[in-house]
């Protein structure tokens, strides 16, 4: 049942427009800032990923550029509504879902929302977590944007990948905040959120993007 759960929901985000999809063992994950009520006992976690435009990110240079911020604000719309479709047809099936908002953030200066999306992520199989502290997939690097949907339908869970960035740097020289470090431990977190912060008021643009770095990791396609 569960593989046959798995491949009917994962064929509706792919038809819907999902990039990647994926489940993961988030039964260890707390949800933050809501009520344990809501999220109990939901231990799979559903990640989609839909690709950036690879033209929209060639625009950047050193800064985001307004065009990527509509863009990004777009796919984050787009991804919120598919969360929702997905949990309609589990409701519909008489399970509990709850769809986590792409891009809602709870705690600004720690750069932190209900969950993280790239850990779901990384435990669905999609990718790892690289030196820019962001998910970079096989296929498209860090190109992707990401949502999850939590829920006790019963699904397969995909193994995470043992992989990681290698010897591939590129993100290093290009981070205007030089918050990216050799090893992702040491990513400053505080840096990135203050130059995130200048580009907001320096470009008006409506919020903490940047973009510089998925930029340069692309992955395979």
């Amino acid at each position: 049942m569960e593989e046959r759960n798995y491949e009917e929901l994962k064929e509706i985000a792919i038809k819907e427009g999902a990039t990647l999809f994926g489940v993961g063992d988030v039964s260890d994950l707390p949800v933050e800032f809501m009520r344990e009520s809501a999220w109990k006992g939901l231990s799979y976690g559903i990640s989609m990923a839909v690709r950036l435009s690879k033209a929209i990110l060639e625009d950047i240079v050193d800064h985001p550029t307004k065009v990527y911020f509509y863009h990004y604000r777009q796919l984050n719309i787009f991804l919120d509504q598919l969360a929702i479709k997905i949990t309609n047809f589990i409701q519909n099936k008489g399970y509990r879902a709850l769809p986590i908002p792409a891009s809602q953030v709870i705690d600004w200066q720690n750069q932190r929302g209900h969950l993280s999306h790239k850990e779901v992520a990384r435990r669905a199989g999609l990718g790892w977590i690289g030196r820019n502290n962001l998910l970079v997939t096989p296929q498209y690097g860090a190109q992707v944007r990401l949502v999850t949907v939590l829920t006790d339908y019963p699904l397969k869970v995909d193994t995470p990948l043992n992989q990681d960035c290698g010897d591939c740097y590129a993100c290093l020289s290009v981070c205007p905040a030089g918050a990216i470090k050799e090893r992702k431990e040491d990513f400053d977190h505080i840096a990135c959120y203050k130059k995130l912060d200048e580009f907001r008021k320096k470009y008006n643009i409506g919020h903490h993007i940047c973009g510089v770095c998925v930029k340069v990791c692309g992955g395979k396609r």
